[in-house]
């Protein structure tokens, strides 16, 4: 096993794999720019070290620098986390290349199912059911739209190496083609240095189903159960649960036997989630694979009991998968919310910012996986978010229940949050009825709000302003001795007294 572990990413990422690494007994080395000296990932690590200013490329994504803060700490492997160098088939051969254990997939795997396209050649020849469309990137309007015309519009315009949505244009007529075509490409150029893009028929109104796979070293491939992620905003995910309401025993196996095809036609190993859509006729077509560890992970960890970081480290470290295929088990369902440091009344802008105020949820079936405290400032120079809250029952009506009622005690206070945005998800009919579809958000959002219905929100900030009321100023013993008070709460409660 490893002695010591770089963890070479942030935020509520970080703190979850060091916490691994403490609960193993490994040595847990973190890096950080010069907006995250004070960040929680710092402050819970063993060793931590700078790596450069803010911007991402002379730091979190600077290889030669991660590299050598690994040679000066002595770790013997790194996880990436997810984000910044996670999918980078470059730094995976650089850490091979260095002698430091890369706790993800081979670089070779990567560039397998890294471009999307090549991840679709590869599947037609494993037999994997996709998206008609093209397996290589359109050279032409003229192919373009000669490919458009053979599938049927609607198309989908994709970047080859996208993400995130970047790239990506939904095509309902001819007329639109060439212009949609030539700002995919130029879209693509600029976020991923690709211009490639090819063309897919678009699948309306899809649910967006993942099915979370383990390979190990040895040979062994084996699948975790799907996640529902059809509930997203600008083609960035936003909730997440597991397993999906839709998905039974038999559509289970048959996706994930599917899943095992992907990873096994790309040696895959380690943890990666095999994405698919879904139409309305519960018929499933692979769209990606992600060869790394999801921000959604909690899930399913939740639903199996299984600790997908755990796994990570002894995959990596050479031990083979320690379960089969007939011992995973589901049990119970999983919701998971992604808290960011947005405001939701201007257009979900980022809210950067110090904290002034943290009230965190707790109880039973509640989970939270953070990266931020109270005092600390949330930079603007990286993703926003801030925490995962993840509500965990014996059915989804139960995980439903646990969630609203931990998002009621949710309170940040200093920056904006969309906390609000889930406790407006919870309480919709649709979602509690579980009619999804990947267009459910920007429906939802289009309908007027009744913000008189959110009586937790009203309730929540006003413990709040009473507990900083009381907290935020000193007491005069304290003022007077210039020391703190032995208990804010007791200096309060004699002031009260003494009225």
């Amino acid at each position: 096993m490893f002695k010591k572990i770089l963890i070479a990413n942030r935020g509520e990422i970080a703190v979850r794999v060091l916490r691994a690494c403490q609960e193993m007994g490994i040595a847990a080395v973190t890096v950080y720019s010069d907006v995250d000296r004070a960040s929680l990932h710092v402050r819970k690590s063993d060793e931590a070290y700078p790596i450069g200013p803010a911007a991402a490329s002379e730091s979190y994504l600077n290889i030669a620098k991660i590299l050598e803060v690994a040679r000066r700490s002595g770790a013997d492997a790194i996880h990436p986390g997810y984000g910044f160098l996670s999918e980078n088939a470059k730094f995976a051969q650089a850490c091979a290349d260095a002698g430091v254990k890369f706790i993800g997939p081979t670089a070779s795997a990567m560039n397998a199912m890294g471009s999307k396209t090549k991840a679709r050649q590869a599947m037609e020849k494993a037999g994997v059911p996709f998206v008609p469309g093209t397996s290589r990137g359109v050279e032409s309007v003229e192919e373009a739209e000669q490919v458009a015309a053979s599938i049927g519009y609607p198309v989908m315009l994709k970047a080859a190496a996208g993400g995130g949505g970047k790239g990506m244009r939904l095509v309902r007529a001819a007329t639109d083609l060439k212009s949609a075509l030539e700002s995919a490409r130029s879209e693509a150029e600029r976020s991923f240095a690709d211009s490639e893009v090819y063309i897919e028929k678009a699948i309306l109104n899809p649910r967006h189903i993942e099915m979370q796979v383990l390979a190990d070293e040895h040979g062994n491939t084996v699948y975790l159960g799907e996640r529902e992620c059809s509930l997203q905003r600008r083609h960035q995910k936003v909730l997440e649960e597991a397993p999906s309401p839709i998905v039974d025993p038999e559509m289970r196996r048959r996706m994930g036997e599917v899943a095992v095809r992907v990873a096994q036609a790309a040696n895959y190993t380690n943890a990666g989630t095999v994405e698919f859509l879904v139409d309305q006729q519960k018929n499933f077509y692979f769209l990606e694979m992600n060869t790394r560890l999801q921000v959604e992970h909690p899930v399913t960890e939740l639903i199996t009991g299984l600790d997908l970081v755990h796994l990570q480290i002894r995959i990596a470290a050479g031990e083979p998968l320690p379960f089969t295929q007939d011992e995973v088990l589901i049990r119970g369902h999983a919701i998971e919310c992604r808290i960011y440091a947005e405001d939701p009344d201007n257009n979900y802008f980022p809210s950067p910012g110090k904290i002034t105020l943290l009230l965190a949820p707790s109880g039973p079936g509640i989970r939270r996986d953070s990266g931020m405290y109270e005092g600390w400032n949330v930079p603007i120079d990286y993703d926003p978010l801030l925490a995962k809250l993840i509500g965990y029952g014996s059915d989804r009506e139960q995980a439903i229940a646990r969630l609203t009622r931990a998002l009621g005690e949710y309170f940040v206070g200093g920056i904006k949050t969309n906390i609000s945005l889930f406790r407006r998800i919870l309480r919709d009919e649709n979602f509690r009825l579980a009619k999804l579809d990947t267009g459910f958000l920007d429906q939802m959002l289009k309908q007027p709000e009744d913000k008189a219905v959110d009586s937790n929100a009203a309730g929540v900030a006003a413990v709040a302003a009473g507990i900083f009321a009381v907290l935020g100023a000193p007491s005069p013993a304290s003022s007077a001795s210039g020391e703190q008070a032995s208990s804010k709460w007791k200096s309060a409660g004699r002031r009260d007294l003494l009225r």
